[in-house]
């Protein structure tokens, strides 16, 4: 069975392993879905992710972080452009997530990055998801 939005089964995962109080997920690996791991571990979503090689693509583990009353280091995450419905934006329609709160990440012309660092660099693309 092939997979027609695997971010979105990526970030359906942590989600799901966050709400079971989960140390830890295994997603596949892809080089997108680790760049994205590294942009939340870096704004501090989740503690750490390593890389397990296997005999196939790879598997990413990912691992989650919570609080002293074992709340998860994040609210919510949302897929936003998705296959059937690309979503694009320009440097002037940066959106803030949660009113500056959360993180936007977007595929640009430059790699993935935070909606942050796009508008600093003053360019626009694909809004991939948010997290809050």
């Amino acid at each position: 069975m092939s997979m027609t939005d695997p971010i979105a089964d990526m970030l359906t995962r942590i989600r799901n392993a966050a709400r079971a109080r989960h140390r830890r997920v295994d997603v596949p690996a892809s080089k997108m879905k680790a760049s994205i791991a590294k942009i939340l571990q870096e704004e501090g979503y989740i503690s750490h992710v390593r890389m397990v090689e296997d005999s196939k693509q790879g598997t990413l583990r990912i691992f989650l972080k919570y609080d002293t009353q074992q709340s998860c280091a994040f609210r919510g995450m949302e897929r936003i452009s998705k296959p059937g419905r690309r979503v694009y934006v320009g440097r002037e329609a940066m959106p803030r997530v949660q009113g500056g709160y959360g993180t936007a990440i977007l595929s640009t012309s430059q790699g993935l990055m935070t909606g942050i660092q796009a508008r600093q660099k003053g360019i626009g693309g694909e809004l991939l998801c948010q997290v809050w």
